[in-house]
């Protein structure tokens, strides 16, 4: 089991879990507004009937109207395990990353983490539980619906807190690849590539090193403060297992087609965990100039 508690916890946490109906606010207006431009009078009694219904259930209308209300609302944040959890090991990450780009001359922009529940609005757009952790490089912040490690856990097998903890490094690795450069370098590669497949093949490239710089962390946390725990490494392989695209594809019934990647096979995101775990050097993580990724 990961060593998290007692430790430091991050500040760079926005945890939104209680302001699930924003984003359902947001579409909601939207589709008053359409309704009203496309029906007029009849389209305006329809909101009036609408307009009720919401404030019998306690929200402002008119504050939804005028773009304000519940969207607007800000969450108090929930001090609770899974809180904790996340903070520890994303000041965790911060603490090996801040290391590395100190050694390697610069400074370390720390990413925040937004924890929600149901779904949320990212500066990459709408976002719901299903979309699955993910970084969104306009505005630098990782996104993760708690949910996930219980579903990770029960759905597909891969149970403990490393295996979230994976998760979460693997999505600073991301954060890690925009502050450097490389995504912009693959997001210019992907515009120039010749159809879907090659396209894709860039995506995998760029998913593969994020595994990687996610081994290089638990490689230094083990080593810096003593983090991870007999058994721990496994639960991580497990989890880069059960979520690899073969994994998922055959998982929905589907036929295996490597040309539809975006992640990488079991194989390969175990591969390169492992590399950037045993190794410790973001040198290592060069997945884009490998004739066998």
């Amino acid at each position: 089991m990961v060593k998290w508690q007692g430790r430091r916890q991050s500040r760079n946490v926005e945890d939104r879990r209680g302001a699930a109906a924003a984003g359902g606010a947001g579409i909601l207006l939207m589709l008053l507004r359409l309704i009203i431009g496309r029906f007029g009078i009849r389209g305006l009694l329809f909101v009036g009937v609408i307009g009720v219904g919401l404030y019998m259930a306690g929200v402002n209308p008119m504050a939804l109207l005028q773009g304000g209300g519940v969207g607007q609302q800000q969450a108090e944040p929930i001090d609770d395990e899974s809180s904790q959890f996340v903070r520890a090991v994303l000041a965790e990450t911060e603490d090996v990353w801040s290391r590395l780009f100190e050694e390697a001359g610069s400074d370390y922009p720390e990413p925040t983490l937004v924890m929600f529940t149901g779904n949320t609005q990212s500066g990459c757009g709408f976002a719901s539980s299903g979309t699955g952790p993910f970084y969104c490089p306009a505005d630098q912040k990782l996104y993760l619906d708690v949910g996930f490690f219980r579903e990770l856990a029960q759905r597909f097998g891969a149970p403990g807190d490393f295996a979230a903890a994976y998760v979460i490094a693997h999505e600073v690795g991301h954060h890690v690849q925009t502050v450097t450069g490389i995504s912009n370098q693959v997001r210019t590669a992907q515009q120039r590539a010749r159809g879907e497949a090659e396209a894709n093949a860039y995506q995998v490239m760029m998913e593969l090193q994020a595994d990687c710089y996610a081994g290089v962390w638990a490689h230094y946390a083990d080593r810096m403060g003593q983090f991870l725990d007999a058994g721990d490494i496994a639960e991580g392989l497990k989890a880069a297992e059960v979520i690899g695209d073969d994994a998922l594809q055959r998982g929905a019934g589907q036929e295996v087609k490597p040309e539809k990647f975006t992640h990488g096979s079991s194989a390969q995101r175990q591969r390169w965990f492992t590399q950037g775990y045993r190794s410790g050097s973001v040198d290592a993580c060069d997945t884009f100039n490998t004739q066998d990724l």
